[in-house]
C-alpha cells in the first residue's frame, strides 16, 4: 500500500530534566509486577480500582506524558505505548483504563488552544487526576447550552471508560444551537453530574465502566477543550493524529494480552503439570502439539508485535512532521493503524483462545484465572470491532478512500 515510514521523533526535542524511557520502562515492570500478584483475586472480586489506580499514582505513571517542565513525566508516545503494553500482559483492565487515562488527558494538546492545555496539563500533574470518559461519538449526542453565565451540560452517555474511579471525566457534546460536536472536560464531583456502575461486561471488569448523566452541569470556559469535526478534511492533519494515536492504544492492550497469556501458560507447562490436554499424552513440554501450538501463537504475536512498531513508527514520523503534515500522508498513518488493530486483535483473541487448549481442562480453574486474559481481550475486540478497521484498510487500498476521523471508546 506504499505507506510510508518515518522517524520516531516528536515534534520537540524531549526536555532534558525529564527521566529516559529507560526509567518509565522499569517502572511499568516494576508496577505490572506488582498487579501481577494479585491480579486473579482482583479481577475475581471486582470492585472498582480504587486502589489500582493508586498503584498507578504513586508511581508516577499517570503523569508520565505530561512535559516536565509543567511538572509532569516528560515522557513521550512510544515510552507511554511501552508503558501501557506491559501493564496490560499483567492486568488487561487497568491497561485499558491506563491507555485511555493517556489518550485523553493529552487532548488538549490536539483540540485545544496552547495555552489552554498547557493550564489543564499543569493541573493534571500538580493534582495527579486520572481520567476517565471518552470521545466516540453516541446517540442521542450530549447537549451543551449557552447560558447567560457560560454554558450548561444535559443528557447520558453510556460506556464511558474509567468514570468510577476519575478525578475528571472528558466527553463529546453537540452544541445545542449549531450542533458543533466538541470535547468537553468535567469534574465529576461538580453538581448535576451521577455516575452509574450499570455496566456489567463478563471482561474488562476493573477498567471501571459505567454511565454518566449529565443534569444542567455548568460548564466553564477551560471545560470546552475545542471542536471534535467528525470529517478529516476540516480538520488539520497534525490535529487528526489524535485518532491513531488514540488507536494505538488499543493495539498494545490487545498485544499486552496475548504476550500476558502466553508467559503464563508457559511457566505453567515448564513446571510440568500434566496433563496437558485429555487427547494428549500426558508428559513434558517437547510433546508435539504443544510445541506447535506455541509456535503458531507466537509467530502470530510476533507478527501483529512487528506491524505495531511501523505504525508506532509511521505515528511517530507525522507527528515529526507538524503542520507540514498532508492529508494524504495522514491517510496512510491511519490505514497502516488500522492494519496493526487487526493483527493484534487477532492474535489477542486467537492466544488468549488457544492457550487455554494447551493447558487442557485444567485451564477452566478459577484459581488458575488464565480465563480474564480471553474474557478482557474479547470484551476489548467486542466494542472495538476489527470489521471497521479491515473496512477502512479494503477502502483505500481498492479505492484510495481516506478512513473517516473517528475516536476510540
Amino acid at each position: 500500500m506504499g505507506v510510508a515510514l518515518a522517524s520516531s521523533g516528536l515534534t520537540s526535542e524531549p526536555d532534558r530534566t525529564a527521566p529516559p524511557p529507560a526509567h518509565w520502562l522499569r517502572v511499568a515492570r516494576e508496577t505490572a509486577d506488582d498487579l501481577a500478584t494479585d491480579a486473579v483475586a482482583r479481577e475475581q472480586a471486582g470492585k472498582a480500582p480504587f486502589d489500582e489506580v493508586s498503584r498507578l499514582r504513586d508511581a508516577g505513571l499517570l503523569s508520565l506524558l505530561v512535559p516536565a517542565e509543567s511538572g509532569g513525566g516528560g515522557g513521550d508516545w512510544p515510552t507511554a505505548y511501552a508503558v501501557v503494553r506491559e501493564i496490560a500482559a499483567a492486568d488487561g483492565a487497568i491497561g485499558r483504563l491506563l491507555g485511555s487515562h493517556y489518550h485523553l488527558s493529552s487532548s488538549p494538546r490536539f483540540f485545544g488552544e496552547p495555552a489552554l492545555a498547557a493550564r489543564v496539563q499543569r493541573r493534571t500533574a500538580a493534582e495527579q487526576w486520572c481520567w476517565g470518559g471518552g470521545f466516540a461519538r453516541q446517540e442521542p449526542a450530549l447537549r451543551l447550552t449557552e447560558t447567560a453565565d457560560g454554558h450548561v451540560l444535559d443528557g447520558r452517555q453510556s460506556y464511558l471508560t474509567g468514570v468510577l474511579v476519575a478525578d475528571r471525566i472528558a466527553v463529546r457534546a453537540a452544541r445545542a444551537d449549531t450542533g458543533e460536536p466538541v470535547a468537553l472536560v468535567v469534574d465529576p464531583a461538580r453538581s448535576g453530574v451521577g455516575i452509574d456502575s450499570d455496566i456489567d461486561t463478563f471482561g474488562q471488569r476493573l477498567a471501571a465502566g459505567g454511565s454518566v448523566e449529565f443534569d444542567a452541569v455548568p460548564v466553564a470556559g477551560d471545560d470546552i477543550l475545542g471542536s471534535l469535526p467528525s470529517d478529516e478534511d476540516v480538520l488539520a492533519p497534525s490535529a487528526a493524529l489524535a485518532s491513531p494515536i488514540g488507536r494505538l492504544f488499543s493495539v498494545q492492550l490487545c498485544l499486552g494480552a496475548a504476550e500476558g497469556v502466553l508467559a503464563e501458560v508457559r511457566e505453567y507447562s515448564r513446571a510440568g503439570h500434566s496433563p496437558w490436554h485429555p487427547a494428549w499424552p500426558a508428559g513434558s513440554p517437547e510433546e508435539s502439539q504443544v510445541l506447535t501450538a506455541y509456535g503458531e501463537l507466537g509467530v502470530l504475536t510476533r507478527s501483529a508485535s512487528a506491524l505495531a512498531d511501523q505504525a508506532r513508527e509511521a505515528v511517530c514520523g507525522g507527528l515529526a512532521r507538524g503542520e507540514d503534515l498532508g492529508y494524504d500522508e495522514h491517510a496512510e498513518i491511519s490505514v497502516l493503524v488500522a492494519m496493526a488493530e487487526a493483527a493484534a486483535s487477532t492474535a489477542a483473541q486467537e492466544a488468549t483462545t488457544r492457550a487455554l487448549d494447551v493447558i487442557g481442562a485444567r485451564s477452566a480453574s478459577s484459581h488458575l484465572g488464565l480465563d480474564r486474559f480471553w474474557r478482557n481481550a474479547r470484551t476489548h475486540t467486542l466494542y472495538e470491532p476489527v470489521a471497521h478497521r479491515l473496512r477502512d484498510v479494503g477502502d483505500y487500498f481498492l479505492n484510495g478512500a481516506h478512513p473517516p476521523f473517528s475516536l476510540p471508546l
